[in-house]
């Protein structure tokens, strides 16, 4: 079956990702492990929005502590919008990281 956004479904470390570009970051973050950069991080993190869930791609645990949250789009859909603003509505001390093409 075909993904709407033509993704292709790609394997990073025994793990898939639904599009080439979320595995491209997936990688970057396996090697930031690596070095000890990052201490470890979090895959399709749930929350709560009004009227509405949403899903986070990436929480990210770094060891100078820093905690980044990234979402990775290829292409932002009116709905990927509103849930962004809502998010940032609803989290106002948090920080989204788009990762785009």
């Amino acid at each position: 079956m075909r993904h709407k956004f033509n993704a292709k479904r790609t394997e990073v470390e025994g793990r898939f990702y639904p599009s080439k570009l979320e595995a491209a970051y997936a990688n970057k973050l396996h090697l930031a492990k690596k070095s000890g950069d990052l201490l470890f991080w979090l895959e399709q993190v749930p929350f709560a929005l009004p009227g509405c869930s949403y899903r986070l791609d990436f929480m990210e645990f770094w060891s100078n502590s820093n905690i980044v949250l990234t979402e990775v789009k290829g292409y932002s859909t009116p709905m990927a919008k509103l849930k962004f603003k809502l998010f940032s509505e609803t989290y106002p001390f948090l920080t989204l990281n788009i990762v785009k093409k």
